[in-house]
């Protein structure tokens, strides 16, 4: 349903469009439960913080520690930036609607911004994206499991290359699908929270495990490392650090729940800046304990003691209970679009099957982050906001405004583009 004209402001004859039932089932439940301060800024912490974190080490083993540091601020102003941008245009279509616009997620800007060509595309890059970070979950907790319980050289050198190693794997992989098939035909996402809340805490306490061991191995002895890595890997750093910055989709609902949304923008800056201190220790400090032996995940760095064996296994718990909250915004989307909006088991047990399949054939962790981050997270992180903010204010900015929009999108598809092939590149060489 199109808005009546009469509530636009006299700078815009543009109408903006009331998403028709079909197309407003929420992302999240959008009841209003007014958030403090210091709520919102754990509710944008949690949105941010995920797996990708795991790979920030060998990241900055491969882009060198200094440049992996500025690619991290970078992406991370970047980042909090076009989050801003969304906000802005959330405003202003609340401003011509009277607050009535019902915006409540990523998708629901979309329409009112371009309509439902607006709202597929963020749909299915969402959809990519959410499927894109389980599909590393599973990818971690197999590898993980293979790393703790299986003798590394001897998995070599049986039978040739990666053969054996591969079948380990598939079948850690195929041991979670039925167990992930009950937990994604929960229908609500209420009876998901003490996962979500459990998931939180393994992840803070572990990366605080990591890092301490990270110090201690620092201080016995100090490996070689590098500043700068080649410009070849400049984009896969890009791929990776992008991959760390997930919650861009939770920005609308976060803001929409704050008490006093006003100072939103400060929040969410402080939110990214700790993010990003944390990340950047993080990875630095896990590439100065172990070097050049920095592994895709850093944690099957840690050896084989019983903390470190904790830790681990504390992690593959954490990524698998997470798995069904991270797939809870594809079946929304899937089940508006082909079951009416209903519930229906057969969908989500055939998207959990495609999720395993793809798993199976990824051969590195990092290198899939990578892969995710430059293409599906810089369409959502860049292109579509500057897309969509230069849409909604192109008639209210100079030019240097409407440059900056365009320069945004400009630099989201050169990075979508350079960044996916050398990801493949590196998956692709990977297997071979």
């Amino acid at each position: 349903m199109v808005s009546d004209k009469k509530n636009l402001t006299p700078s815009s004859s543009r109408k903006l469009n009331s998403p028709p039932a079909e197309e407003t089932t929420p992302l999240i439940d959008n009841t209003k439960s007014l958030s403090s301060h210091p709520k919102t800024l754990a509710n944008v912490f949690i949105a941010i913080v995920g797996a990708g974190v795991l790979g920030m080490p060998y990241a900055f083993k491969r882009t060198g520690w200094i440049m992996g540091l500025l690619i991290l601020s970078f992406i991370a102003a970047s980042t909090t930036y076009c989050m801003t941008l969304l906000v802005q245009i959330r405003r202003k279509l609340d401003s011509y609607e009277n607050g009535t616009t019902n915006i409540s997620s990523f998708g629901d800007l979309g329409f009112a911004v371009c309509g439902t060509l607006g709202r597929f595309v963020v749909d299915v890059l969402i959809t990519l994206s959410q499927a894109g970070f389980c599909i590393g979950y599973l990818i971690f907790i197999a590898n993980t499991l293979l790393h703790l319980f299986h003798d590394e050289p001897s998995s070599d050198l049986s039978l040739s290359s990666g053969i054996s190693r591969f079948t380990v794997k598939s079948l850690y992989i195929w041991g979670c699908f039925p167990f992930q098939l009950g937990l994604n035909s929960i229908r609500t996402l209420t009876h998901l929270a003490p996962l979500s809340i459990f998931a939180d805490v393994v992840d803070i306490g572990a990366m605080g495990v990591v890092m301490l061991e990270d110090l201690r191995l620092i201080m016995r002895r100090r490996r070689k490392v590098k500043a700068f890595g080649g410009v070849s890997v400049f984009f896969y750093g890009m791929g990776v650090a992008l991959f760390g910055y997930e919650g861009i989709a939770m920005v609308l609902p976060i803001e929409s729940e704050m008490k006093d949304n006003a100072k939103f923008n400060k929040i969410l800056a402080l939110s990214m800046g700790l993010t990003t201190v944390m990340y950047g220790a993080f990875g630095a400090l896990g590439y100065f304990a172990f070097g050049d032996k920095t592994k895709d995940i850093i944690t099957s760095n840690l050896g084989t003691g019983w903390i470190s064996s904790l830790v681990q296994l504390g992690l593959c718990i954490n990524l698998f209970f997470t798995f069904p909250l991270m797939m809870n915004p594809v079946y929304e989307i899937v089940e508006r679009r082909f079951s009416g909006g209903r519930y229906c088991l057969w969908l989500r047990w055939l998207l959990v099957l495609i999720v395993n399949l793809v798993a199976l054939f990824v051969p590195n962790f990092a290198d899939f982050l990578s892969l995710v981050g430059s293409s599906v997270c810089c369409c959502l992180g860049f292109i579509l906001p500057g897309l969509f903010h230069l849409l909604a204010f192109k008639d209210e900015q100079g030019c240097m405004g409407c440059s900056l929009d365009i320069g945004i999108m400009i630099f989201g598809v050169v990075l979508a583009i350079s960044g996916t092939w050398f990801s493949l590149m590196e998956i692709l060489s990977a297997k071979e």
